[in-house]
């Protein structure tokens, strides 16, 4: 309101809602979404058709699944090194395969479609047998699985968060680790503890630049995204590398950084003021 727009949040799976009344709809907070995937990506088509979705429905799609990971991999970004399962593969054998493949003392499994480190944990080598139980239930539900070393850098440093609006870089936090040995993740998607203002390191602001700049490329983007959160890990050499993309549905911690929401709202103004959306937005 204080930038000049007029927004209404509502649900995005309230029936009663018309979205062609509205000249843009904001994707905030719609976290059920992984458990009703197909369910929220046809809302988001139907929505499309009739008003701006933010962030486009091209980017939606590609990123509300991890294999995403493997396009920015292909064009030489530096990804947190990824095995993908399948359903149908053998479990215990894609699993030895991976641990074959890379020297490391733990790894992560974890679901290829999850918000909030949903169904993802932590296990050492000793563990293959919990963990390819745990890769089997994913399998059985028919899900995507991702398999991942386990980078030691983040129980001293944690993980590193940069926001980006409009193409802009806003703020940064610092998030600790939340993988404990043997157990799931500590926190849900909306959870605040364990993460604290930071600063990107200029080789961490480099690499965001460029994961934005190779998405646009992948995704044939004309604009710059109105949001997105890039979450990066220390690789076993120092560098930065990439753990995850959040162009849906992320947390972009506000409470962290003084300023930025009114910084965001002005952004999105102006977005409608240059014509790049049109002219009210609809937080959903």
């Amino acid at each position: 309101a204080d930038a000049g727009l007029h927004a209404r949040a509502v649900a995005w799976d309230d029936p009663t809602v018309s979205w062609s009344r509205f000249d843009a709809a904001l994707l905030r907070s719609p976290w059920d979404y992984t458990e009703r995937l197909p369910d929220f990506l046809a809302w988001c088509a139907q929505v499309d058709r009739v008003t701006e979705l933010l962030n486009p429905l091209n980017v939606v799609r590609w990123n509300t699944d991890k294999h995403y990971l493997a396009d920015l991999a292909t064009v030489s970004v530096p990804v947190v090194p990824t095995h993908f399962v399948e359903p149908d593969a053998e479990p215990l054998e894609a699993l030895d395969a991976f641990l074959a493949a890379f020297d490391t003392a733990e790894f992560v499994v974890k679901p290829t479609v999850s918000a909030g480190a949903r169904d993802t944990q932590r296990y050492g080598r000793d563990q293959r047998f919990a963990a390819g139980n745990h890769v089997a239930r994913l399998l059985d539900q028919d899900r995507s699985v991702m398999l991942q070393p386990y980078l030691a850098s983040v129980d001293q440093r944690g993980e590193t968060a940069l926001l980006y609006f409009d193409g802009q870089f806003s703020h940064a936090i610092r998030k600790s680790a939340q993988l404990a040995p043997g157990e799931g993740a500590r926190q849900a998607p909306m959870a605040l503890g364990d993460i604290a203002a930071g600063s990107a390191t200029p080789a961490e602001k480099a690499l965001a630049e460029r994961v934005l700049a190779a998405t646009a490329r992948v995704r044939q983007l004309e604009a710059p995204l109105a949001y997105a959160r890039i979450d990066l890990l220390a690789s076993a050499g120092g560098e930065p590398c990439l753990l995850e993309l959040e162009l849906t549905e992320p947390s972009l911690f506000f409470v962290q950084a003084p300023g930025s929401a009114a910084r965001f709202a002005d952004l999105l103004a102006a977005r409608l003021a240059d014509g790049t959306v049109r002219t009210r937005m609809d937080p959903a």
